[in-house]
């Protein structure tokens, strides 16, 4: 066992875990925080995506280990003061999921992407997002939620940051 010191979410925490646990069952498992999903366990589907140091990253193939000292964002750390994160409603707004399990780990692709590029052509936004998979097919609905919540965010000035 190590002790392992992160900063999730703007807090900093700390868990007993052995230094190879993925950071994914750090977050579910210790912390409680289950908004990162487990799918494929390869780090292939994206379920699992949060942002590590503002970058998207596979939680489910990241050693937690890795990741101290590091800022850690996962989907329950968006909203703030009880307000949708801009991604957030426009995923609900353009109906950007069906059952709804991918949408986390696209969210926080997302906005990893929208730190980088706030105004991201269609095109790149489906080159960004290839690593995740929606069973449901919702592309088409996930690309407008995306390009929505990016002019928003540029029109209020925040960028991706908030």
């Amino acid at each position: 066992m190590a002790h392992l010191s992160l900063t999730v979410n703007g807090a900093e925490v700390a868990v007993e875990a052995p230094p190879d646990t993925a950071l994914l069952h750090v977050l579910r498992d210790h912390l409680g925080l289950t908004g990162a999903k487990i799918g494929c366990g390869e780090g292939a589907c994206g379920t699992c995506t949060v942002l590590v140091d503002g970058q998207p990253a596979r939680a489910c193939v990241t050693p937690a280990a890795q990741v101290a000292g590091a800022q850690v964002l996962t989907i329950e750390g968006l909203a703030a003061d009880s307000a949708l994160h801009p991604l957030q409603r426009a995923f609900l707004d353009t109906g950007a999921f069906q059952c709804g399990y991918c949408t986390p780990g696209m969210i926080m692709a997302a906005l990893g992407l929208l730190r980088q590029r706030p105004d991201p052509s269609e095109e790149e936004i489906v080159q960004f997002m290839q690593g995740n998979i929606c069973r449901c097919g919702m592309y088409a609905r996930i690309v407008r939620a995306i390009r929505r919540a990016a002019a928003e965010l540029r029109a209020t000035g925040a960028g991706g940051a908030r």
